[in-house]
């Protein structure tokens, strides 16, 4: 029996086939002790001290703000922001909160059971009793864990995208919100509610001030999707393919646009863009790339071959880094491992090896073409070396 035809804690007595089946993008679903005991990874200081990084996304949200209601200030921030704030009422919500702290990041094998290169992070907001960011909707998959205190849900069912939205605020906060019956609960640490996209939901934080970890999920949209794979598609299509008309009848009408011009231009378009290779090949790199492009730097001094396999040989742990992501494919043409958005031609045990999130020893080393492809991961910035006690750190 393979781990998941067994029930998982995280999703209480569903199996991961029961889950995506009957709850994933279809209804929402509230697990009680998902994972019990649970401690958070990060405290309410460090993550105020995150919030003041340069680089780092956070918003703090105040919903009776000293300029105006519902105001948002954006990272990064400063201690005398936090001096000032009430004892209520407010929330900081800071972004990929895994690219910075690996015990968040670990979280994320917790959904195993789900593509990583579906995830895209981990946020985690903080409220003291009373913060909010209003009721809303998210286009977009999420599971939303309570790391500490106590928060209350609300869900308002499923809406449409044009549903109205308050004007001249910073915050998508819905004009009215109807709580649905059997939807108000309060989550306590290691309760977790999922929430499919477009479902309307309002969380506020209780009597104590309250951490809640919310996994994300990346959904490119239709504009989004099309306006890529073109461009993409035209850097491989040669010049000479162009729309042709052999055989046509001739013109009745001068500057009539016929049905048959239509249909032969939509058919060209049609037998251009329906590739499955070259799909494949535009999904895989799309769907890794970085969320913060500027996190993936390459190295200032480029390593060499021989001097990546001296630092596993001397037991050096090789990491994927921080934002990094990767996945792999295979198919007729051979496997091609994706790496923050660029795809590179290895053996099928290489690419799945290294789209594992362990770190990577001498013995990676084994696999054929590895050195080489190593050697231009750490180049790139998307692999490092790390030793153990910064790691431990």
């Amino acid at each position: 029996m393979s781990q998941h035809d067994k029930p998982l804690t995280l999703l209480g007595d569903l199996t991961p086939e029961d889950f995506l089946a009957h709850y994933w993008q279809q209804k929402p679903l509230l697990i009680r002790g998902a994972i019990p005991d649970f401690l958070s990874p990060i405290d309410p200081d460090e993550l105020a001290g995150l919030a003041c990084e340069p680089g780092v996304e956070a918003r703090l949200v105040e919903e009776k703000g000293p300029d105006r209601a519902w105001q948002v200030s954006h990272g990064p921030l400063d201690e005398a922001t936090f001096e000032r704030l009430p004892e209520g009422h407010w929330s900081l919500l800071v972004q990929a909160v895994d690219h910075y702290v690996p015990a968040v990041a670990a979280l994320m094998d917790e959904f195993d059971f789900l593509p990583r290169w579906r995830l895209d992070d981990i946020m985690i907001s903080y409220a003291p009793p009373g913060g909010n960011v209003g009721p809303h909707i998210d286009q977009y998959d999420v599971f939303l864990l309570q790391a500490s205190g106590h928060r209350r849900w609300q869900l308002g069912g499923k809406q449409s995208d044009d549903a109205p939205i308050i004007q001249g605020i910073d915050l998508r906060i819905l004009e009215t919100f109807e709580v649905e019956p059997d939807s108000d609960w309060t989550l306590a640490p290691g309760d977790m509610l999922y929430l499919p996209p477009g479902w309307a939901h309002h969380g506020a934080s209780q009597t104590d001030d309250c951490m809640t970890i919310s996994v994300g999920f990346r959904a490119p949209s239709a504009d989004e999707s099309i306006t890529s794979y073109a461009d993409y598609l035209g850097e491989q299509l040669p010049a000479s393919k162009r729309y042709s008309d052999a055989g046509m009848a001739p013109a009745s009408q001068a500057g009539e646009l016929d049905d048959a011009a239509i249909e032969r231009m939509r058919q060209f378009m049609l037998s251009t863009l329906d590739n499955p290779e070259q799909m494949a090949q535009w999904f895989g790199r799309v769907m890794t790339q970085p969320k913060y492009m500027d996190q993936v730097a390459p190295l200032e001094s480029p390593l060499d071959e021989a001097a990546l396999v001296a630092h596993l040989q001397a037991g050096e742990p090789l990491f994927a880094m921080p934002g990094s992501r990767f996945a792999w494919r295979s198919d007729s043409r051979g496997t091609t491992l994706f790496v923050d958005g660029d795809g590179h031609s290895c053996s099928e045990a290489l690419a799945k090896r290294l789209s594992e999130s362990a770190p990577f020893y001498e013995d990676v080393l084994e696999l054929d073409g590895a050195a080489a492809l190593l050697t231009q991961l750490v180049n790139t910035g998307s692999m490092g070396f790390m030793d153990e006690e910064e790691d431990e750190e």
